[in-house]
């Protein structure tokens, strides 16, 4: 499951441009990057990150491609969408810190550092209005990553918003999948699975977060637990919360042209496009 893969090159149904580039060629971390159809100016900038369990799937999956054609064109920004090494052959933390090393690698374009290798990103993104988003295990990661550029530092952008889709987290039940893929794993207590055992949530490094649920998705009260836990913090942000009826995890992604997942993909470009307001 998810292996199959699709070149970059012009969408025929967005005219949507995308192509690929390595950010580093000994692991291998790269991203598939995106470019509207005729961009003028400065454009936000979103930094996505695939599902997959930590373990199957990649940017170049037929599916996410076309999910990320449409979220370019929707949104009308440059996207980076993250390749990172899966488990079980590279444990976690790796796709962390994989993930972390291309969100640092993007941020080289920031004026402050003067640009970049990549001229869609020097020539089109702008560093003041970034989001991160994903969906499920990308959905973790992206929390992880504004948690770690709070810290850290984003080197020379402004994380605005964060879009959590159908997000894994942990609950108070023993999983043994995560125990598998992540042997460092801390337990019940480990911030990174468990951000509700997080003393330092409140410096969550962004302005407002989305979460996107579910109704039948096996995920669906992880996600709420989440957003009720961000909303009960010190944290001085916004956060919303949008759950879609009847639908399963990620159905957005296996039925794209249903009305559901357009409205899904609604949401998200209004998030977006606030940030011009």
């Amino acid at each position: 499951m998810g292996t199959d893969t699709t070149p970059p090159g012009t969408d025929p149904l967005t005219n949507v441009q995308s192509k690929d580039v390595t950010i580093n060629p000994q692991t291998g971390v790269a991203a598939r990057l995106y470019l509207p159809p005729n961009p003028a100016g400065k454009l936000p900038l979103l930094i996505y990150i695939h599902g997959g369990a930590f373990c199957i799937c990649t940017p170049f999956n037929t599916t996410y491609h076309r999910h990320l054609n449409t979220l370019t064109a929707e949104t009308n920004a440059v996207v980076v969408s993250v390749h990172y090494r899966l488990a079980p052959e590279h444990p976690l933390p790796t796709a962390y810190d994989d993930t972390w090393e291309a969100i640092q690698w993007t941020a080289t374009h920031a004026a402050a550092h003067g640009g970049g290798p990549e001229p869609w990103l020097n020539d089109h993104a702008d560093f003041s209005r970034v989001f991160l988003a994903g969906d499920s295990a990308g959905a973790n990661l992206a929390h992880n990553m504004a948690m770690r550029g709070a810290v850290e530092g984003f080197g020379g952008f402004t994380l605005d918003g964060l879009v959590l889709i159908h997000p894994y987290f942990g609950n108070d039940q023993r999983d043994e999948l995560t125990e598998f893929l992540y042997p460092s794993y801390g337990g019940l207590t480990d911030p990174k699975i468990h951000p509700e055992k997080d003393p330092n949530l409140s410096g969550l490094g962004c302005r407002r977060v989305l979460v996107l649920v579910a109704e039948e998705d096996f995920l669906r009260e992880r996600g709420r637990s989440y957003y009720e836990t961000v909303k009960g913090s010190a944290w001085s942000g916004t956060v919303e919360m949008v759950e879609t009826e009847g639908e399963e995890h990620v159905f957005h992604l296996m039925n794209p042209s249903a009305e559901k997942s357009v409205d899904l993909v609604k949401q998200i470009v209004s998030f977006i496009k606030q940030s011009q307001c």
